[in-house]
């Protein structure tokens, strides 16, 4: 799903963006609601980036990724926690693009996105090429979600990934932290 976000596009940067586990729904511009597999997932756009929320049989999880005033966390290169009886995987890259290959790229992640049942994409006005899109799908006992954050003026694609999937012991213990992989500044 392609829809045109109702709201200005700030000239934020991919090194604004910061990520945070467990925050409560934020207000979106737009959502897509899905059911896959007994888990229920919704897509945000936001009108700073993205929200993921889940909830599956075993637990819940939501995934900000966000310019988030005031955050003290910035955008990890990776993360590995537990949550629950879940286990949680991120990770994130910027690709630097130069001007004419940064359109094509665009428009390519777009048209994936807005053809793709479990997808969900939102362009701001004023750029055709700034844009936010999500896509989540179901991979055994996993869900699996990619998502992309453009940044035309900096010529900067921020995408990252995340895997959610049931803890080998498949039980509830409650929850586990495990240190972040690798994180930027």
């Amino acid at each position: 799903m392609l829809t045109t976000l109702e709201t200005a596009y700030t000239d934020t940067c991919a090194g604004d963006l910061a990520w945070a586990l467990g925050c409560e729904p934020l207000p979106a511009l737009a959502s897509l609601h899905l059911e896959l597999g007994g888990a229920s997932v919704e897509l945000r756009l936001l009108g700073a980036s993205h929200q993921v929320l889940l909830d599956k049989e075993y637990g819940r999880c939501s995934e900000t990724v966000a310019c988030m005033p005031g955050s003290s966390t910035p955008l990890p290169l990776g993360v590995s926690r537990r949550l629950d009886c879940l286990e949680y995987e991120f990770a994130a890259r910027v690709e630097r693009l130069g001007e004419g290959s940064f359109a094509g790229r665009a428009q390519e992640l777009l048209a994936l996105v807005a053809e793709h049942p479990h997808g969900l994409a939102g362009t701001f006005p004023g750029d055709p090429n700034a844009f936010t899109a999500l896509l989540v799908q179901r991979y055994e006992n996993q869900l699996r979600w990619r998502t992309w954050h453009s940044y035309p003026q900096e010529g900067c694609l921020v995408a990252t990934r995340t895997r959610v999937g049931l803890h080998p012991a498949g039980r509830r213990t409650g929850p586990v932290d495990v240190a972040p992989l690798a994180v930027t500044a």
